[in-house]
């Protein structure tokens, strides 16, 4: 048996995923790894494909795509895991449209730098977060990150523009969402011992560095340290959310007076008057939710990654 499954969403970055095969498995031929490739073909079966062959017994499940077929193989891992099968280790090939996940598991785009990591073969532990509440009360798993207000608004405007991909994408995204985004919800906070009452125009549950292709929430986040990073931007005019925009593409919005930037392990949000959109890992959660629980999980996966600088 091969030792490594590939899965492909051939669909992943508006088709790039799919141009990208014949590259792909040169570059994998050129490095000699052993694998077996499989297409997703429907939502959720890059989890289910994942939780099989890990039970299966691939050392490695290697998954081409962007942000949200990489979240769906990450929780067919952790149902393995759940069921003993905690053995396969997950790599990526960044062929999607914003590549969040892989830039805050350390990968950069393109099939020639992610087939050379996957050759190297370095591999570290993540942490993995899982959210429960909107469409899924018994928890979906997440790596890179949760969106809660504008952050995920802007996501399922995005989603709806099928002619481009990258950080342009979620700009133009982002500037539709601006003029149509509802009055910030009232909202109970509570993150470790902490507790807040605010109507926040944004809440990010970091546990990678980025979203929306470009988008530093967490400009220290690391995946593998124990803790979330959070982001939180309190309600502000549609003219300062122009002004604001600059700060997160450079990761310094903590310089501002309506961004707070905290750490926590386990997260509560409770809508109190409104509804509160939501995803994880640039998947939707729900679009009007009431309460969430977010937690970390620390050291679940074994990822291969980017070896450190000396």
């Amino acid at each position: 048996m091969p030792r490594s499954l590939l899965i492909v969403n051939p669909i992943s970055g508006r088709g790039f995923a799919g141009r990208s095969l014949p590259l792909m498995e040169q570059e994998l031929k050129k490095y000699n790894i052993d694998y077996k490739l499989v297409l997703t073909e429907r939502p959720w079966h890059a989890a289910e494909l994942a939780e099989q062959g890990a039970r299966d017994g691939y050392e490695t499940v290697i998954i081409a795509s962007g942000d949200g077929t990489a979240n769906e193989v990450l929780n067919g891992l952790m149902r393995a895991r759940l069921a003993g099968f905690d053995k396969t280790t997950m790599g990526q090939i960044a062929v999607g449209t914003g590549n969040d996940f892989a830039y805050g598991m350390g990968i950069p785009g393109g099939v020639e730098a992610g087939c050379k990591i996957l050759a190297e073969n370095y591999r570290r532990p993540i942490d993995v977060g899982i959210v429960k509440g909107g469409d899924y009360p018994e928890g979906r798993y997440f790596g890179n990150g949760v969106g809660i207000g504008f952050d995920a608004a802007t996501g399922f405007v995005a989603a709806k523009i099928r002619w481009m991909r990258g950080l342009l994408l979620y700009l133009i995204a982002a500037i539709e969402t601006i003029f149509v985004y509802y009055k910030a919800p009232a909202v109970k906070l509570t993150y470790d011992d902490k507790e807040m009452d605010i109507s926040p125009l944004m809440l990010s549950i970091m546990n990678g560095r980025r979203m929306g292709g470009g988008f530093f929430f967490a400009p220290n986040g690391d995946p593998g340290d124990g803790s979330f990073d959070l982001c939180i931007a309190h309600a502000v005019s549609q003219l300062r959310i122009f002004g604001l925009i600059p700060y997160f593409m450079k990761g310094t919005q903590a310089t501002q007076k309506e961004v707070i930037m905290a750490q926590a392990r386990k997260v509560k949000v409770t809508a109190v008057q409104g509804t509160l959109p939501v995803h994880c890992d640039g998947e939707t959660v729900c679009f009007e939710g009431k309460e969430l629980t977010i937690e970390l999980l620390p050291a679940q996966i074994e990822f291969i990654t980017q070896k450190p600088a000396a």
